[in-house]
């Protein structure tokens, strides 16, 4: 008999992104859709082909990936950046995209200046005070876990910072968008003493994940 493969653990986010993401898994050997359809409200369960699966809500894949609860997950850049965990990014998934950005009351006139005064809303406090202070702004930071747009609106903040895709909140809570801070797309992370001890697993998901997103990007390109 041959060694027995190690079990790999994934932490997947569960909502959206795990459906823009569950095409690109299949096609990289990763069979979860059937799983999904049969488990219930099972948030720990495994797959015929021996990967493990932890379903958690988004802002906590990289919790469980960095502490080698789960060797790889999928998490959005957002995410990412706002924590600032020791983790590898080797593929990005191309899923899951939107903007980090800076919005603001329609009827607000005027720019930025250093040494304004300036109160933020966001569910990132990390990500904003990194972007103002890049400005020369040392800013309120108020955070806020519902709906942001509201801050604005009720003369909490004098802006917000948040995720935006279409702008169509925005839109209707008469905000505009003033700035983009960087682009979102969900990435592939590992856990680092995963990479090593796990090696050729792990080697064979970034590689087939990688070629899956390659080969959707051609198409694309061929289709335009």
């Amino acid at each position: 008999m041959g060694p027995v493969p190690e079990q790999i653990t994934w932490a997947l986010p569960k909502g959206r992104i795990l459906e823009q993401a569950t095409p690109l898994l299949a096609a990289a050997g990763v069979e979860i859709a059937p799983a999904l359809k049969s488990v219930g409200r099972k948030l720990l369960f495994d797959l015929p082909t021996g990967e493990r699966v932890l379903l958690v809500k988004p802002v906590d894949v990289p919790t469980y990936v960095e502490h080698g609860i789960a060797d790889v997950g999928i998490a959005g850049l957002d995410t990412l950046l706002e924590q600032g965990r020791d983790l590898y990014e080797p593929v990005d998934l191309g899923i899951g995209r939107c903007r980090m950005a800076v919005a603001q009351p329609r009827e607000t006139a005027g720019g930025l200046r250093r040494g304004m005064t300036l109160r933020v809303a966001t569910k990132y406090p990390r990500c904003a005070l990194r972007h103002y202070r890049a400005k020369g702004i040392q800013p309120e930071i108020i955070p806020l876990f519902g709906s942001v747009e509201l801050g604005p609106i009720t003369g909490l903040a004098d802006q917000i910072v948040d995720l935006v895709e279409s702008g169509e909140t925005l839109r209707q809570n008469a905000l505009v968008e003033v700035e983009t801070i960087f682009e979102v797309s969900s990435r592939l992370i590992v856990n680092a003493a995963s990479l090593r001890l796990k090696q050729p697993a792990i080697s064979r998901i970034i590689h087939g994940l990688r070629t899956t997103v390659e080969e959707r990007a051609r198409k694309v390109a061929a289709s335009q």
